[in-house]
């Protein structure tokens, strides 16, 4: 279990709330809005209402008892910044931050982010992967040149096991797991048969992978 200071409860940061909730880490979660606030308390161990560019308001918060700070103020990018550079001045351990262009993105590096979330690039380029073919269900990159792909079984893959199919050794791509009616099994083994119908996860380089499933 974590301890984490969320900052910015607008779409973004309400999702975050959300989903920490349901990891159970303790939350605490700051906004100037007490519409915002009020909508966050069932999701969060503690809420208040207050301006995060205000050194004392931010102080009394103690920063340096949270794990991690998250900086998701989405609307006006002169207070995340002000926001992010107070929590490292006041001993933040890790200040995670949102930018909306690239430009932010690098004004918050310099000025004392660890890590730099960027949603909408992020989410523009799972969405131009994803609608390249009607074959991937679901794409993580983990770096310039590998990644994790969701993808339907072939059809032409029939009920040949993974040794049959060999694409390690043909392409360099490893097989994770296989999902079969919502069920994923991550117990794979050279026998294993994906099965008509069913969906595969597998890690390798994008191209490798396009050539594998003639992407």
């Amino acid at each position: 279990m974590k301890s984490i200071l969320l900052i910015g409860l607008g779409r973004f940061g309400g999702h975050i709330a959300r989903k920490l909730s349901d990891l159970d880490h303790q939350v605490m979660a700051v906004d100037r809005s007490e519409e915002r606030v009020n909508a966050a308390l069932p999701f969060v161990t503690s809420a208040q209402i207050g301006d995060s560019t205000n050194e004392e308001f931010l102080s009394s918060l103690g920063v340096r008892n949270f794990d991690a700070c998250i900086v998701t103020i989405g609307d006006n990018f002169q207070n995340s910044l002000e926001t992010v550079s107070l929590l490292k001045e006041l001993g933040a351990k890790k200040v995670i931050a949102r930018a909306s262009r690239g430009v932010q993105e690098k004004f918050l590096l310099r000025n004392g982010a660890d890590e730099v979330v960027y949603p909408e690039k992020q989410l523009a380029a799972w969405t131009a992967i994803r609608c390249t073919s009607e074959h991937i269900l679901d794409y993580i990159e983990l770096d310039e040149d590998y990644s994790i792909f969701e993808l339907s079984v072939p059809p032409e893959w029939g009920e040949k096991n993974v040794i049959q199919l060999d694409i390690r050794k043909k392409y360099g791509i490893n097989i994770l797991g296989i999902r079969a009616e919502g069920k994923l099994n991550m117990n794979i083994t050279p026998d294993t048969v994906p099965g008509n119908g069913s969906s595969i996860l597998v890690l390798g380089q994008q191209k490798a992978v396009q050539r594998c499933f003639r992407i």
